[in-house]
């Protein structure tokens, strides 16, 4: 290496700092799927940037679905997929499936890229120790409810169990699968359960990992993108949102609406992108910040 390039390596971890200060011992929950999820290199990317975080300093927690990985296995067994207003239907015996692949595959699969590192990854799911309760949630199609089957929203969460782990140094990766107040399990989207963990852990930030670059200021015909939006903003934004856009800062809403300091939608496409916008002044996506201190 030469010291020109030392001296820039020195120079990056020095302006990385105040951001050490800031968020060491912060907790922050992690939303993760997607494209990140189905690349190998973007895998091992991201728990890089995991550990990292738990290097330095920080509580990370990881939220993750796993929709892609749930079709394939449906459609092994000759299980139709369907959705209505966006979401999965989830008769019983495709919540066996949900069930399985979240807990057994998924699951299992983020706890060994991150222990790859180091022993810090617990696999739990929403239904260990309590911690996502649920009840259940009709799609709206044509405006008019409609059952779905085993899809819920979380109703209630108790942290004590992952905060434990926190406790022990551990990194907690949750599987969106959570027991209803029924008793039934249910399955939960992503975003959704991100949310609801991020405000009752008391996190300091929610990051979504999406494929899109941020939310758009004018899409489609710009593709520049919103930076810092007031949550207050981004409520009045969401009815006129595409669809798959909708969950995720839906769940930005409640995250910062619930508490949470700051959450940030950032495209899981790119190499790092935890790390570039957790230590960078600049950093990337869009950050979405309480009302009060958005002007």
């Amino acid at each position: 290496m030469s010291r020109e390039q030392a001296l820039t390596k020195a120079a990056v971890l020095v302006d990385a700092l105040p951001w050490l200060e800031r968020f060491h011992g912060k907790i922050v929950v992690v939303k993760y799927g997607g494209n990140a999820m189905s690349s190998p290199q973007l895998q091992r990317a991201f728990a890089e940037d995991i550990v990292f975080l738990r290097y330095a300093g920080l509580k990370p927690v990881v939220v993750h679905g796993g929709g892609p990985q749930i079709t394939e296995h449906l459609n092994r067994l000759g299980i139709a997929s369907e959705f209505r207003g966006g979401l999965r239907v989830t008769t019983p015996e495709a919540m066996a499936v949900v069930r399985m692949v979240l807990t057994g595959q998924v699951n299992g699969d983020i706890v060994n890229l991150v222990n790859d590192h180091g022993p810090f990854a617990v696999g739990m799911s929403g239904e260990d120790a309590g911690l996502l309760t649920a009840e259940r949630r009709p799609a709206i199609v044509d405006g008019q409810p409609v059952d779905i089957g085993q899809v819920g929203d979380i109703v209630a969460v108790d942290p004590a169990a992952v905060h434990a782990l926190l406790d022990a140094g551990r990194i907690p990766v949750i599987a969106t699968v959570a027991r209803g107040v029924d008793g039934l399990s249910y399955n939960v989207n992503a975003d959704t359960a991100a949310a609801a963990v991020a405000v009752g852990l008391g996190a300091e930030k929610l990051v979504v990992l999406t494929d899109v670059e941020g939310l758009y200021a004018d899409w489609p015909a710009s593709t520049q993108i919103i930076s810092q939006i007031g949550v207050d903003d981004l409520a009045a934004l969401l009815p006129g949102l595409s669809s798959g856009m909708v969950p995720k800062m839906e769940a930005c809403v409640r995250a910062v609406t619930g508490g949470v300091r700051r959450a940030h939608v950032l495209d899981g496409r790119v190499p790092h992108a935890l790390l570039l916008e957790v230590f960078t002044t600049d950093g990337i996506g869009t950050m979405v910040l309480p009302a009060k201190e958005h002007r």
